[in-house]
């Protein structure tokens, strides 16, 4: 791809392909358009713990909004935005190689493979099946009252878009850090599973209409189902990313090889503090 030169202030200049620009470009649009959407679900959310709603659905979601793990997704993402947006501003006035840089990259490379990109496919896959065989189990249709069409799509499908968007750009054909990103994975499933058996046996009340519908072995068999689908993303993501991304850096060969020989944090060191060059400096000074 074709290089485009720039000139910062005192006549520093930086040449940075148009990927570069095309990238930064995506994730500040990504950035704002999903930090305006969770401003907006925080406003209906207060708006709704005002009101006095009889739909027991909607009672639901007026004390268990922060239990939905459609809302834990988005906030993952909105995270792992920033950070991407963060870094590619470090790499704009070239220090995306200090210590600073590379644990950026580091973490978000690690929270996309082990967070966001298992749990949106769950998400978006699972919500739209539910929705299409009965909206009741998922998404009942007094949350219209509450709940713009737009906003549905924005938690739920546009989650899905990014992850594409994303996953076309940058090359993550290997994991970062195989083991925290499988841990991340795994705890994030169980712990979620925690939260809504937890509301069930203490408020009686199943946090998703589906389970409703379940005997106890059928629960038992979706439980499942649901972690078993969050490990298969999780692992099918590699794959996908090498046919989009053929040819690899040698940074990220060198990772890769770093990881099969178990250094931790596939290889990731951080620079010798200023304190250790100011000695050195001072040793090899003539005075």
């Amino acid at each position: 791809m074709s290089e485009v030169k720039i000139t910062i202030g005192g006549g520093y200049s930086v040449k940075r392909s148009l990927r570069f620009y095309v990238r930064f470009f995506i994730h500040f649009c990504c950035w704002a358009v999903f930090t305006c959407v969770f401003a907006f679900g925080g406003y209906l959310w207060f708006k709704l713990i005002r009101e006095d709603v009889k739909a027991q659905a909607l009672l639901d979601v007026k004390w268990y909004t922060p239990c939905y793990l459609t809302n834990w997704n988005f906030m993952f993402q909105t995270i792992f935005l920033t950070m991407s947006l963060a870094y590619d501003m470090l790499e704009w006035f070239d220090r995306h190689d200090t210590a600073l840089g590379r644990k950026l990259k580091f973490c978000r490379d690690v929270m996309f493979s082990g967070l966001v990109v298992p749990l949106t496919l769950f998400i978006s896959s699972m919500f739209w099946t539910l929705f299409w065989i009965d909206r009741e189990l998922v998404f009942p249709e007094v949350y219209d009252q509450l709940v713009p069409w737009w906003f549905n799509h924005c938690v739920h499908t546009n989650i899905a878009i990014v992850v594409l968007i994303e996953t076309l750009m940058v090359s993550r054909r290997h994991p970062t850090h195989f083991k925290l990103e499988l841990f991340m994975n795994g705890t994030a499933g169980v712990l979620y599973a925690i939260v809504y058996y937890s509301i069930y046996f203490f408020a009686n009340r199943w946090l998703y209409g589906v389970f409703g519908i379940m005997t106890w072995w059928q629960v038992c068999l979706y439980q499942i189902l649901i972690w078993t689908s969050t490990f298969v993303f999780y692992f099918i993501q590699f794959p996908i990313n090498r046919i989009f991304h053929r040819e690899e850096s040698n940074e990220q060969k060198y990772m890769v090889t770093e990881v099969k020989k178990g250094i931790p944090n596939a290889g990731f060191k951080e620079e010798d503090s200023w304190i250790k060059h100011r000695t050195k400096r001072t040793e090899n000074s003539s005075f």
